[in-house]
């Protein structure tokens, strides 16, 4: 684009330059070589400058809007969002001066995909299950998977009282879930179901309530929810300043996938490559550099939550999660499977198209 415009104003500056004019005459032939030399110098004087005003014309800037969670799960984006902040930024570093990164934060998958659909952000981390509810929602034209990032760090956490000690003791119980839909939520759908509970999305032989995360804590210390299954770092704090204890815990569980809106995939097909090529540096950054990588991540989720985070809360988190990009089609059908299972997903299509860039 800087070019075209560089092109237009050097057009502009010679349309002003008076019409070549060729005297005949003897006695003005001189004059006329004189003339013709001035005219010329002007020429190159005025290319100069034109030339001059392409270099300093500022190249058109490319915003990238992502969105994350605040959650270790999402370490890569806690990562890039703090870089960014510190004006450091990881990503920006690999993809030029030209591309401007906005981060947004929310709270479960299902808000991010409305964000995805109303056009507010391009890219996001998120649960598998969101981004497969909004593939199958959209019969496959908004959402594309770009590369895994997490495996594991959910858990379902009770209290450490001997209330329950098996699943039959769940039982009239409430369970909490970090937003009605998520990852979490439809894997404490599906597991209850499999213990033989009736689970319905407003009641049934067991309560699954839908509680952001920030609000799981309080509740739980205060007897008001029986159990929560959540991700990490939530897990962890749960263990540590509720005196919660993990019953069962999803250690190989798909937890966050990178994926981005196919308007903005295919409008800035080279810049989403490079995003992509960055997050996967990144990915295998934080497996060669997990002391490094939980600092990071501690001080961004500070900064997120303007109080100092403990290390040895990102430490407990840290070590029930494993950071990859390898995703496989058939984890995620089973996801789909399980999804249907708790009632989302009704109508399914196939997957062929998640995997596939836009044209």
């Amino acid at each position: 684009m800087a070019g075209i415009i560089c092109d237009m104003n050097f057009n502009r500056l010679s349309a002003k330059l008076p019409a070549n004019h060729v005297q005949s005459e003897p006695w003005a032939r001189g004059a006329g070589r004189r003339s013709r030399w001035a005219r010329g110098l002007r020429h190159f004087a005025i290319g100069l400058v034109a030339i001059f005003y392409c270099a300093q014309a500022p190249a058109e800037k490319i915003t990238i809007r992502i969105g994350y969670f605040p959650n270790v799960t999402h370490a890569q984006a806690i990562i890039g969002s703090h870089t960014t902040r510190m004006q450091q930024g990881w990503f920006e570093a690999r993809l030029g001066p030209e591309v401007v990164l906005q981060w947004f934060a929310f709270n479960a998958g299902p808000s991010a995909m409305e964000a995805i659909f109303a056009g507010s952000i391009d890219l996001t981390y998120v649960g598998p299950n969101p981004a497969l509810n909004a593939y199958v929602r959209s019969q496959g034209e908004e959402i594309r998977l770009l590369a895994g990032a997490a495996l594991g760090g959910a858990a379902l956490v009770v209290p450490s009282d001997g209330r329950i000690t098996r699943a039959a003791d769940f039982r009239g119980r409430r369970i909490a879930t970090p937003q009605l839909g998520n990852t979490q939520d439809v894997a404490a759908r599906v597991w209850l179901k499999r213990q033989g509970f009736k689970i319905t999305l407003t009641g049934g032989d067991v309560a699954v309530i839908p509680t952001a995360n920030a609000d799981q804590l309080p509740l739980f210390q205060q007897g008001k929810i029986d159990a929560v299954w959540t991700v990490e770092p939530w897990v962890s704090r749960l263990e540590l300043e509720a005196g919660g204890k993990v019953w069962l815990e999803q250690s190989e569980a798909i937890t966050t996938l990178l994926v981005g809106r196919v308007a903005f995939l295919k409008t800035h097909r080279l810049i989403a490559e490079k995003f992509c090529r960055a997050h996967l540096e990144l990915t295998n950054w934080l497996q060669l550099h997990p002391a490094e990588a939980q600092g990071l991540v501690r001080a961004g989720l500070s900064a997120e939550a303007k109080r100092e985070i403990p290390a040895e809360l990102i430490a407990s988190a840290w070590r029930r999660l494993k950071f990859t990009d390898q995703i496989t089609a058939e984890q995620l059908q089973s996801l789909v499977a399980d999804a249907q299972l708790a009632g989302f997903m009704r109508n399914a299509i196939p997957l062929d198209q998640l995997f596939t860039f836009p044209q």
